[in-house]
């Protein structure tokens, strides 16, 4: 965590609110599996505004602006920036209105359908270059 940010949350997290734990880092597969337990995120992070929407959890970015417009164009993610009273607004409105979260919520292959590296390595079986026999077989060792 950037010790800035943890700085100005080590005051949320001083154990005086029960809804707000802090912890180190996770790795990969426990953070998709949390984050996959989750009602909603709030975050900063291009990555995570890509995984939730696949997840089926509605995204409150933290930014004013995100390069991951595919999100947002869905209505799996919404842009609040840092203004609190949007964030808390849109953060009620998620808790409140079951239409609003059943829009955000549904699960979306917005940035594809998982299938790329099958394809990917048929088009390079298929290509000549990769024709010759000893090349095939080390395609076919290629675990997916």
């Amino acid at each position: 965590m950037n010790p800035h940010v943890r700085s100005h949350l080590r005051r949320l997290g001083d154990g005086s609110s029960k809804n707000i734990i802090l912890t180190e880092p996770f790795e990969y597969i426990p953070f998709v599996k949390l984050m996959s337990e989750s009602y909603l995120i709030l975050t900063d992070s291009g990555g995570i505004q890509e995984e939730a929407p696949i997840l089926g959890v509605p995204v409150l970015v933290l930014r004013s602006c995100t390069e991951r417009v595919e999100a947002i164009e869905a209505g799996a993610a919404k842009i609040t920036g840092a203004d609190s009273e949007l964030i808390i607004s849109e953060v009620s409105k998620l808790m409140d209105d079951k239409e609003y979260y059943s829009m955000m919520s549904k699960r979306r292959d917005i940035y594809g359908d998982g299938k790329a590296a099958d394809r990917i390595i048929e088009a390079l079986k298929s290509a000549e270059i990769y024709q010759r026999e000893d090349r095939t077989e080390k395609l076919e060792e290629v675990p997916i």
